[in-house]
């Protein structure tokens, strides 16, 4: 049984919180100035990347800092570097899709680290870089944000300009809690098509038991449906109107969806949490080159969110120290478990479960779903497995790796 926990940094979890900034007109100006030269300076390094085909940070520095900052005037030294490095994360893992040059938009979001801004938390203003010089200006925020700025270390900020309001997101780290055992067990949640997600206690998510107008994973499925018309009809008709529509749609699924997985996952995690009990989901990664889906289906195989799901309720996990696993997804819907007996059989339709060995039946996501917490459970006592040196088996198995080990910390 192919068992894994969540992997976060021993230091912290990252996080983020938005700012809201409240700048005079003429420090508008001058932060707008920052942002359209910061992008003309990325635009400009991509550029250069892209021809010599040098993507690396430390090579693209080499290849790019004197000439960047001699184009494009009144561009800083740091800005210039955080240019180059943002320029490197653009090209990450992305370029055997990209067939050209990537272009950074004149008013896209620009990074900011502890050289180009810093805090003064008992006046509420932040000073930032501009091409004039810097500026200092008010920012306010929700109070638990202020209190997380007030208290925790800071990372970078996206410096934003949002329909005229000025934004500063910045990353936080928060500190790690102990993850607690889950004496009670584990919560197991199926991830599906029809349902998105399906617990081991019953309860269908998205459901009653969410809050917010999205009554059902049936009215989940009319609303992308209405899109994905909508989405047609308008690129077949291909005038200006019609884009402007499209534009205005762009991205309105993958909110309600991210909004939905925020929603699932908190549930999940706070349920987890009140119960002494930790969360277990199938380890879904590369689910879509093993599923063979017939052409009709494929736009609803290839839209699953779950990677989005799996990663939310991870992380809210951590930051509650529930514990978490993925186990292997392999027969947890056509397993019995309560006599163990696996056979295609025992799924009679695609939402019920009827056991040809003792009997059991019920719906389908849900048996899958105690499959999952039933694995969930052995693999976290296969991993915490106590040893005659007093370490469970995992933290024994990282403190034995050499020095030299490739393992990551």
């Amino acid at each position: 049984m192919a068992i894994r926990r969540s992997a976060t940094k021993r230091h912290g979890l990252p996080t983020v919180v938005q700012l809201r900034l409240t700048p005079a007109p003429a420090q508008a100006d001058a932060l707008a100035a920052a942002v359209l030269l910061c992008n003309q300076a990325a635009t400009l390094v991509s550029r250069l990347a892209w021809q010599h085909r040098v993507f690396a940070v430390v090579e693209l520095h080499r290849l790019a800092y004197y000439e960047v900052r001699a184009q494009v005037a009144g561009l800083g030294a740091q800005a210039a570097v955080r240019a180059i490095a943002r320029v490197a994360g653009a090209y990450t893992n992305r370029r055997s899709t990209k067939k050209r040059a990537h272009i950074f938009r004149p008013h896209g979001a620009v990074p900011y680290d502890a050289r180009l801004m810093s805090f003064n938390r008992d006046a509420r203003t932040v000073s930032l870089w501009s091409p004039t010089g810097r500026v200092t200006v008010p920012y306010a925020g929700r109070p638990d944000d202020l209190k997380a700025i007030d208290t925790l270390p800071m990372g970078e900020a996206d410096l934003i300009c949002r329909r005229g309001v000025w934004l500063l997101q910045v990353a936080l780290t928060l500190p790690k809690p102990a993850v607690r055992e889950p004496v009670s067990g584990f919560i197991g949640v199926d991830q599906g098509v029809a349902n998105l997600a399906v617990t081991s206690d019953r309860v269908v998510l998205p459901g009653p038991a969410l809050a917010g107008p999205i009554g059902s994973n049936g009215h989940v499925r009319t609303l992308r449906e209405r899109r994905h018309r909508q989405r047609r009809r308008l690129q077949k008709k291909g005038t200006s109107a019609a884009r402007r529509v499209l534009r205005r749609l762009s991205g309105r699924e993958h909110r309600m969806m991210t909004g939905l997985n925020h929603q699932i996952s908190k549930f999940v995690v706070r349920e987890a949490e009140r119960t002494g009990r930790g969360v277990a989901l199938e380890d879904l990664q590369g689910i879509r080159g093993r599923v063979r889906a017939h052409r009709l289906q494929r736009r609803t195989l290839h839209s699953w969110a779950f990677a989005q799901q799996t990663a939310f309720t991870r992380y809210k996990a951590a930051r509650a120290g529930v514990a978490f696993v993925l186990v292997d997804p392999a027969y947890t819907s056509q397993a019995c478990p309560v006599c163990g007996c696996v056979t295609r059989a025992n799924r009679p339709t695609r939402g019920r479960f009827a056991c040809t060995g003792c009997g059991l039946a019920g719906h389908a996501d849900h048996i899958a779903a105690r499959n999952i917490a039933t694995r969930g459970a052995a693999g976290w006592a296969a991993i915490n497995q106590p040893h005659a040196t007093g370490l469970p088996s995992a933290r024994r198995d990282r403190e034995s790796k050499p020095p030299d080990s490739t393992g990551g910390s």
